[in-house]
């Protein structure tokens, strides 16, 4: 990387940082107002919120989504989407374009960021990794989300994937809480986020267009949990192909 282009791209990272901090300011009042309330009515607030933030911020920053296969969604009915996992892009991404209010698992330690932990809070199942109890809850949680209508969106792969693979490995999770609750899964595939944001060099970033694309559902009724690892490489497999052939 030359010298300018290097200059160009941590000129560009601080910058949209700035935006972003400027802009979740505002957003701060939507998200508290809606922490005063129960779910579902909480999501049904805090989606459309954050759908308009993005709907604005990304453009304004040169990575507009562009998304495709929102007909799979069926009116009426909720799903478990699975994402895959490149970068912290992929979380103002992930959720927002999902057509319909959900909750996503994520970890504690993002909630305790000032100001930030609102928004992250507001929208999202905080677990504790390390805790077995927090673990078990949050399952709890999950299956009480679908219950509810909402969509739940989750990263099988459990962490951003830093390798060349297209995917890391699944973990169960995902496949064990659409069982349980007998909801279809949704395959998601993100692609850009990567080169938006990559690992090296730090503080770096570009702008992209970034693409969203649903995946034909995968039913999960008459699954029981003896089917999870045969689902999950399924879709893992649908995803990877799609990326593959996509990317």
């Amino acid at each position: 990387m030359n010298i300018f282009k290097r200059i160009a791209g941590h000129v560009y990272f601080f910058a949209g940082m700035l935006l972003f901090v400027a802009s979740m300011l505002v957003v701060l009042i939507p998200a508290g107002i809606a922490l005063l309330f129960p779910e579902p009515r909480r999501a049904r607030i805090i989606h459309p919120t954050y759908k308009i933030w993005m709907s604005f911020f990304l453009p304004l920053v040169g990575c507009p989504v562009r998304r495709s296969g929102k007909h799979h969604f069926r009116k009426g009915e909720n799903y478990v989407v699975v994402v895959n996992h490149n970068s912290l892009v992929d979380i103002p991404v992930s959720t927002p374009w999902i057509p319909g209010p959900n909750k996503t698992l994520a970890k504690i330690e993002m909630a305790r960021i000032p100001l930030f932990g609102i928004i992250y809070r507001a929208g999202s199942i905080l677990v504790d990794r390390k805790a077995e109890s927090s673990r078990k809850e949050s399952f709890t949680k999950m299956q009480q989300t679908l219950g509810m209508g909402l969509h739940l969106c989750l990263y099988p792969e459990g962490t951003r994937n830093k390798t060349s693979a297209p995917l890391q490995p699944f973990y169960d999770g995902a496949f064990i809480a659409a069982i349980r609750a007998q909801k279809p899964i949704m395959p998601a595939v993100i692609l850009g986020t990567r080169d938006i944001l990559p690992n090296r060099p730090s503080f770096w970033a570009r702008p992209k267009v970034i693409r969203y694309h649903f995946l034909e559902p995968v039913p999960t009724a008459g699954l029981s949990m003896s089917d999870r690892h045969a689902l999950r490489d399924r879709v893992r497999k649908a995803m990877e192909d799609y990326i593959l052939q996509h990317s």
